[in-house]
């Protein structure tokens, strides 16, 4: 396996291989980068929709599927930001989303494969640029650009994602190297990637640590987290929402998934690559649909890795006590990695619902107990090592 053959790099991980600032759309897209760049201003008046729906409709199908690929992506971007902000930006949920949105968000969408609303991939991986474009991808020199409200919170909330994205750039090309390195029965090679792996742990979860530096959990839950939701299990929306003017949904509402930090493709790939698995449960069914909401290229990397990887096998066979200990270390790791994704459900989700009359605390976005499951997929995570 090679991690070029899926759109990604070493360096980059699972972001987008470009910088959404250097893309140039063509001049039809002019007033939808005019609203999306203003989308604070317009949410603030607090009648979005009645801007946004002054919006001419480019008629983007024929678009969409000749156009080069950034620029659909960067598409995706903004227009998803749009059809969140006229879902969410107001009071009530509406029923319907108008086909001056509708359309031109379903044919981006089909190009790339994905759900017609805003995805992990269009909030973070494509939605980032360097501050100095001869620098690092650093939390000093990134920054969000297509927001909601905008702020520090939200700016950085994002920020901490697309840092952590770009470390785990080592962990997948590793992955990929011990497919074969394990099929090849290296011993000594396959304990040295494992030994960076572990490094790059360490990295990632230095910054997963820094989200309280600067995201308060007050602000994320009220407003930041309201824009990301979805169509599924959603009381505001009985049934997920009519896409008006497209003809594919034949006027029948479409009960999407929000976005959710759980599309992230990195833990997953892990799973797969150390074949970790998980008993029934709610928040697996939940996983595995979400599975389906990654680009294309990054499901295809995770399914190949979860069919090729005989590591487990490699490793638990090998005599080498050393590399015995730097699977654990990894597989320890990602461990680690969910009990601070549950910490920071409990005080950015689970503490802040809590507050509200008639709210479920244990209740995700997707409508799943997350506290629950969270910890049993974090104890089943830990309980399979070798």
């Amino acid at each position: 396996m090679e991690i070029q053959d899926y759109g990604m790099s070493r360096a980059r991980g699972y972001l987008s291989h470009y910088e959404i600032d250097d893309i140039t759309l063509p001049s039809r897209f002019d007033g939808v980068k005019q609203a999306a760049g203003n989308l604070s201003g317009l949410l603030s008046s607090g009648r979005v929709r009645h801007w946004l729906n002054d919006l001419a409709d480019p008629v983007l199908e024929d678009w969409a599927r000749e156009a080069p690929e950034e620029e659909v992506r960067t598409a995706m971007v903004h227009y998803s930001f749009l059809v969140q902000a006229y879902v969410w930006g107001e009071p009530e949920a509406p029923q319907y989303l108008p086909a001056n949105l509708a359309r031109p968000m379903v044919a981006v969408a089909d190009r790339l494969g994905q759900a017609a609303l805003l995805p992990y991939s269009g909030y973070v991986l494509d939605n980032w640029a360097r501050l100095d474009k001869s620098g690092p991808i650093t939390l000093e020199n990134i920054y969000m650009v297509q927001n909601f409200l905008g702020g520090d919170d939200e700016n950085w909330f994002v920020m901490i994602h697309v840092a952590i994205e770009a470390e785990a750039g080592v962990l997948l090309d590793n992955a990929a190297k011990l497919v074969t390195v394990a099929k090849n029965g290296d011993d000594a090679e396959a304990e040295r990637l494992l030994v960076e792996m572990d490094a790059a742990w360490e990295r990632i979860y230095a910054h997963f640590a820094r989200m309280p530096e600067r995201c308060d959990p007050y602000i994320y839950f009220h407003r930041v987290r309201p824009y990301i939701h979805g169509w599924a299990n959603n009381p505001a929306l009985d049934g997920g929402l009519i896409y008006d003017g497209v003809e594919k949904f034949g006027g029948k509402p479409q009960a999407f998934r929000g976005q959710t930090g759980s599309q992230s493709s990195i833990v997953p790939a892990m799973d797969a690559l150390f074949q970790v698995g998980h008993s029934a449960d709610p928040l697996k069914s939940f996983l595995d649909e979400l599975h389906h909401y990654r680009p294309v290229p990054h499901r295809r990397f995770i399914e190949d890795l979860a069919a090729q990887s005989t590591l487990r096998d490699f490793v638990t066979a090998a005599g080498s006590q050393s590399l015995k200990d730097a699977f654990n270390a990894c597989l320890t790791q990602s461990a680690r990695f969910r009990t601070r994704h549950l910490e920071y459900a409990a005080s950015y989700i689970n503490k802040q619902a809590g507050s509200i009359a008639g709210n479920d605390p244990d209740v995700g976005t997707g409508g799943t107990p997350f506290m629950k499951y969270l910890k049993k997929h974090r104890d089943e995570n830990a309980a399979q090592l070798v």
